[in-house]
């Protein structure tokens, strides 16, 4: 279980950051790309968010997390790069 939740928080930073990208890169230049892109990735992140929350209340019991470590593994869903972050820190050695 451990080994999804790992392969969703990586998939939900990367989707995260690809909405950036998409915004930030496309948006000015090539407006209908941008439009034709939004819906396929703000989808994909929407359910990959979904599941990163869904999979860190399944596990805090399974792993054991306290309140602060629970807490940053969710906070860590609404920044960019975070949810990399977690798996090195939090995830990695388990």
């Amino acid at each position: 279980m451990l080994r999804i939740f790992k392969l969703i928080a990586f998939l939900e930073g990367i989707s995260y950051l690809l909405l950036f990208a998409n915004m930030l890169l496309l948006k000015p230049t090539f407006f209908e790309v941008y439009k034709q892109l939004l819906y396929p990735i703000g989808m994909s992140h929407g359910f990959l968010f979904m599941g990163y929350i869904g999979f860190a209340i399944l596990l805090k019991r399974i792993m054991q997390w306290n309140a602060t470590t629970f807490f940053i593994i969710l906070m860590a869903s609404l920044l960019p790069f975070a949810t990399f972050f977690i798996d090195k820190y939090y995830l990695r050695n388990k």
